[in-house]
């Protein structure tokens, strides 16, 4: 594939999420095992799944935005499988309606949770619901603007600090462990697709525009 000649849509995306060198996992034992569903749908206009944890006092992952998954149980055969049964869980996403693309490796958080993130593509089917009391918002995130934002802040290339590293979506940011996934998978995908991230945010080559938000599509 030639690199900025390819067209922007969900078959491209699952290939290059299948080419991927995952991050590396941590030495076991330093780490508490958590596994996430990077989820992606919509052929020609990909997007990906998030949701904005509830607003609870207490909750290490309050009010942040994150990709559906949790802990990897005892009663999990492997991690795949623990982000299987939270997405069915969390959202009521079945494993039937998932296909599974790859992993995009492990990722940690400063609070010691090792996180798996696996990607697959959701066909759409089933009636999103959740546990207002763990989630308050679900996200449809376009990629499209996300590469737009990753371009006109100027992060390809390098991982900026926790401090710097945000990708606005609405009335909130992402940030974090969610941004540095964020981050990794948007430089996958910059190489293929800089033509096109380019030509869509009007940014030029070496220069820094006006940052857009991400225009979510939201279930509350």
């Amino acid at each position: 594939m030639e690199t900025g000649k390819a067209s922007l849509n969900l078959p491209a995306v699952e290939r290059i999420i299948r080419e991927i060198r995952p991050m590396n996992q941590p030495e076991e034992g330093c780490f508490d095992a958590t596994a996430v569903f990077l989820l992606l749908f919509d052929i020609l206009n990909p997007h990906l799944l998030a949701v904005l944890k509830s607003d609870t006092e207490g909750y290490p992952w309050r009010n942040q935005v994150a990709l559906p998954g949790g802990h990897v149980d005892e009663k999990d055969d492997t991690a795949l499988d623990a982000a299987f049964r939270e997405l069915e869980e969390e959202l009521q996403i079945t494993r039937k309606d998932v296909r599974y693309i790859g992993t995009l490796g492990h990722f940690q958080t400063i609070n010691n949770k090792d996180i798996e993130v696996f990607a697959g593509a959701w066909n759409g089917r089933g009636n999103l619901s959740f546990d207002k009391a763990e989630i308050s918002r679900i996200f449809k995130l376009p990629i499209s603007p996300l590469l737009q934002i990753h371009v006109a802040r100027g992060y390809h290339g390098r991982l900026p600090g926790v401090l710097e590293l945000s990708y606005p979506v609405e009335d909130v940011q992402i940030w974090g462990v969610t941004g540095k996934i964020i981050h990794f998978l948007l430089e996958q995908l910059y190489s293929v697709f800089v033509t096109e991230i380019y030509s869509a945010s009007g940014v030029k080559k070496g220069s820094f525009g006006k940052t857009p938000k991400v225009p979510a599509n939201k279930t509350d």
